[in-house]
């Protein structure tokens, strides 16, 4: 049995990974999470507090990080700023706990010895031409195209220098689009089912014909625990489960499964610096540690993430109507 540190397992993924990590593991997890707009205490709110607890604070307060870190033994770091619209909009809460965050992290975890790993995201490699049979791989040249990115890719770095320079115990993971309960509404697919649900219509970016590699939240986390038992300090692993999909596929796909004519959704104008298409090549991940998906069927993915969102209203409603008034300011 292992102590471990959850940075920001409030926010979508990281509370999946504590649930997934109680679980399927003896450990016991501490969650560090500030609690902005995208953490939400309810998604932690039932897990037994015999094998976890809950932390309030920033990964850019050295003296906290510092205490917490000593006092365990895996640090998983999932805390970051990730909308790329809020990364265009001000960039500086991006520099702050992308960047400084990470860099507090890795001198505790310098100074105590501690077992890191680093999630990160597909992003840092920029994006691929949608007629392109190429997907990233962990050599793919680093290629950011916002401040959201180029701030993980910054941290990305971060830890590779603190690996060669310092002999930090670490490991990365660059992971596609993550789909599945607890998703801020904010994001792409949330939005639109949190909508249908209040009979607003959709809202798609452009054409739709932006790609990305969907794969399910709880397999994107089984992923992490498998590189965490097993896999090569020093190395990085790309996390995709072949699920590419154009935008416009999936929101229409969402309509039929919610009973709704395929076609009824709004265009809006696309963002500024929208990336054309993201792909992952997880074969290093899935030869060398022996993982795969559990969700492979995207439609069955998403239908499950449907039937959350329906049940559990109470969980994402206070955050919808200042989510939706803040997609109204920019016209989307």
């Amino acid at each position: 049995m292992s102590k471990v540190l959850v940075t920001g397992g409030a926010g979508f993924i990281g509370s999946n990974f504590a649930r997934t990590a109680l679980t399927e593991t003896p450990h016991t997890v501490t969650v560090l999470d500030s609690l902005t707009y995208a953490g939400n205490s309810a998604s932690l709110a039932d897990l037994d507090p015999a094998r976890f607890q809950f932390v309030r604070g920033s990964i850019t307060d050295a003296s906290l990080v510092d205490q917490l870190v000593a006092d365990h033994d895996i640090v998983v770091h999932f805390a970051a700023e990730s909308h790329n619209d809020n990364s265009l909009n001000d960039p500086s809460p991006f520099i702050q706990t992308n960047l400084v965050g990470t860099y507090e992290l890795l001198q505790a975890v310098r100074r105590h010895d501690k077992r890191y790993h680093h999630i990160s995201t597909d992003e840092v490699y920029g994006d691929l031409e949608l007629d392109d049979p190429a997907r990233f791989t962990e050599t793919t040249p680093y290629n950011p195209s916002s401040p959201y990115s180029a701030t993980k890719a910054g941290s990305d770095l971060l830890v590779r220098a603190w690996v060669r320079s310092f002999g930090v115990r670490a490991t990365i993971s660059n992971c596609s689009n993550n789909y599945g309960p607890r998703q801020h509404v904010e994001k792409f697919i949330p939005r639109q089912i949190t909508n249908v649900i209040d009979g607003i219509r959709p809202k798609l970016y452009g054409a739709g014909a932006n790609v990305r590699d969907w794969i399910h939240v709880d397999d994107h986390n089984s992923a992490v625990l498998r590189i965490i038992e097993a896999g090569q300090l020093g190395e990085t692993y790309l996390i995709g489960a072949d699920g590419e999909k154009d935008n416009k596929s999936v929101i229409e796909l969402i309509l039929t499964l919610m009973g709704q004519p395929a076609d009824a959704y709004d265009h809006v104008n696309d963002r500024a610096g929208h990336d054309l298409r993201y792909a992952i090549d997880s074969t290093k991940l899935r030869t060398e540690l022996g993982w795969t998906p559990r969700y492979r069927d995207f439609e069955a993915g998403l239908a499950a993430t449907i039937e959350w969102y329906q049940a559990n209203e109470a969980w994402w409603r206070p955050m919808k109507a200042a989510t939706e008034a803040n997609y109204a300011k920019a016209g989307q």
